[in-house]
């Protein structure tokens, strides 16, 4: 299994090619992933980058953090475990009578 690397600030104009061929310079790479929004299709201007090993990680970590692509300074880092997301209720646990006082009762007209 490879190593996934963080990578920040990337261009949005950048394509996944282009990234794939500056990480390549450091290594052998499995994987290449720009975030892109759901609704737009757009890049977010982030993405993640695999290494094949801890090494060609390590040594793209070394070399391109900091460094300059396309006018915007990366930043490449080890990349976190993805978190499961988080849940969210709707209302509260309110009832019925949570959001507009209550309901059905006269108002004293």
């Amino acid at each position: 299994m490879g190593k996934k690397l963080y990578v920040g600030n990337i261009s949005y104009k950048t394509t996944e090619d282009e990234l794939r061929e500056l990480f390549s310079r450091c290594g052998e790479v499995l994987s290449v992933k720009i975030i892109t929004d759901a609704f737009t299709g757009k890049a977010k201007g982030f993405g993640f980058v695999e290494m094949t090993n801890e090494q060609d990680a390590q040594k793209a970590i070394a070399e391109l953090n900091g460094t300059t692509s396309a006018e915007r300074t990366l930043t490449v880092a080890e990349a976190k475990p993805q978190q499961p997301p988080e849940r969210r209720s709707f209302g509260g646990g309110r009832g019925r009578e949570g959001f507009g006082g209550k309901r059905g009762q006269s108002r004293g007209r």
